[in-house]
């Protein structure tokens, strides 16, 4: 069991934050469009790499620097600048900007209203990175590396720790003023086993937005995985097939996530049209039991927040009703494009760093908990598939192809033999509505990584979900 030695109690401070609000607000007086916005950022990254038997990396970087966006007419302005002493010069080439696309655009549009703000947020921390020594840190991380390779079969293993800590500030030409502390915590440990010519990976996944303490106590959680390796690289390949399928917490959250958490973002919704009709509200997409929810505030989890990168309260987004479609997920933008559905900001404008403009972006997308245990879940399952574990996979529209760390055979209502090369695949529409049972308990889906889009990856994501069940999946194998 491993223990931080000396770490020091790390808080927020006020210092900066009056002198910021001043230079900021001063600086957007000179704005000369229908709205803009400052947003800066100060951010601390730490990545500890083991590859193989060694320790391959350690890097510390910084991002220091703000962008300016402004609206026009219907038209954006984006600039983005790595000193304070620019700030006044890009606030005149965004408007700049705006005012040539507006020229265009030269549309009559209003961003949708939120109300004005002044918010100075720092989370309680569990345990702050910077509290604890970079030496402390390597030394619990080559422990666990020692543990993966000391069993057989595992000839190399990896880790994957990041950390990334910054300091975010916002203001608008509305008069809001957001200061906020983040953290985005993710630890990634793989043991990659071999025998012969069988090779397979499996992984211990972790992060949180309040503390590293979760990098505690992981010898049980690491142990059985890598026994599960063991037992994996003498398991078949599952035989492909159409079979009823539980899915665990982390795959339940893979397949909310990418198959339709992309699909309730109400800005790619917008511009690609289709969609939008494709997934009208109101529409059935499930049976009751089915409801799906996305909100900031999971701190434990990677992709908590607050407050948004627009400055507005992130507000938990109820996605699925009963099994009806009933929301998106919302910028000031999308909102005000679809003011006519009653759209209103849902807090999910996020930007991975200050060199891009918000767009709309999952926080931390759910499933909420049912009536069934497990047991009932597979008990009059005669042949059928348990999928453990969030392997990636990909989307195209409607269809989604999504990999598990493995599988284990559920027959005649009891779980059998391990399998290998789990995929499952098929449309978003008909498995959702072919999701039958939802479990009562939940888990968080965490690790290294996170989401892409707009060229704007990895952004840290997650989801709090409970088992589910679905009737007739496709599953990839061997014929």
């Amino acid at each position: 069991m491993q223990n931080f030695e000396h770490a020091k109690r790390v808080s927020c401070g006020a210092n900066s934050y009056s002198e910021m609000e001043t230079r900021l607000q001063q600086a957007l007086k000179k704005s000369d469009v229908d709205y803009c916005e400052v947003r800066f950022e100060d951010s601390r990254e730490l990545v500890i790499q083991f590859q193989g038997k060694v320790l391959e990396n350690v890097r510390n970087t910084g991002l220091y620097g703000g962008n300016v966006r402004a609206l026009y007419k219907g038209g954006w302005g984006f600039a983005s600048f790595n000193s304070l002493d620019d700030l006044e010069s890009n606030i005149t080439l965004a408007c700049e900007q705006a005012k040539a696309a507006g020229a265009v655009v030269n549309e009559d549009f209003k961003l949708a209203d939120v109300p004005v703000v002044t918010k100075d947020i720092c989370p309680s921390w569990t345990l702050h990175p910077e509290a604890v020594s970079l030496n402390e840190k390597i030394r619990i991380l080559e422990y666990y590396h020692k543990l993966m390779l000391s069993y057989e079969n595992i000839p190399a293993a990896a880790i994957q720790y990041q950390e990334r800590c910054t300091t975010l500030y916002f203001a608008n030409s509305e008069g809001s003023f957001v200061k906020q502390e983040k953290l985005d915590f993710a630890g990634g440990f793989t043991a990659n086993g071999r025998k012969g010519d069988i090779s397979v990976s499996q992984i211990v996944g972790i992060g949180s937005s309040i503390g590293i303490d979760k990098l505690l106590g992981l010898d049980d959680k690491i142990k059985e995985m890598c026994e599960r390796t063991q037992i994996l690289l003498d398991a078949p390949s599952i035989k492909a097939g159409v079979y009823p399928v539980v899915c665990d917490p982390a795959h339940t959250g893979l397949f909310v996530h990418e198959a339709f958490g992309h699909l309730s973002e109400a800005d790619s919704l917008y511009k690609s049209g289709g969609f939008l009709k494709t997934m009208p509200l109101g529409r059935e997409l499930g049976k009751p039991i089915l409801n799906i929810y996305d909100k900031g505030g999971v701190m434990t989890s990677r992709g908590g927040l607050l407050y948004d990168d627009e400055g507005v309260e992130c507000h938990r987004a109820e996605l699925v009703t009963k099994g009806v479609l009933t929301g998106r997920l919302h910028s000031r933008w999308s909102a005000s494009k679809l003011a006519e559905e009653g759209a209103q900001p849902t807090g999910s404008a996020r930007a991975i760093n200050y060199g891009f403009p918000p767009i709309v972006r999952m926080r931390n997308t759910s499933i909420e908990p049912g009536e069934s245990t497990f047991e009932d879940m597979i008990k009059d399952i005669k042949l059928g598939v348990y999928a453990v574990g969030a392997a990636g996979g990909q989307t195209n529209g409607e269809m989604f192809n999504f990999g598990a760390h493995y599988g284990i055979m559920i027959r005649d209502g009891k779980l059998a033999e391990y399998v290998r090369d789990v995929k499952l695949m098929g449309n978003v529409f008909t498995t959702m509505a072919n999701i039958d049972m939802i479990g009562k308990e939940t888990g968080s889906k965490n690790g290294p990584g996170g989401c892409g889009k707009g060229a704007q990856a990895p952004l840290p994501t997650s989801g709090e979900c409970p088992h589910i069940r679905i009737q007739n999946v496709i599953v990839g194998g061997v014929k």
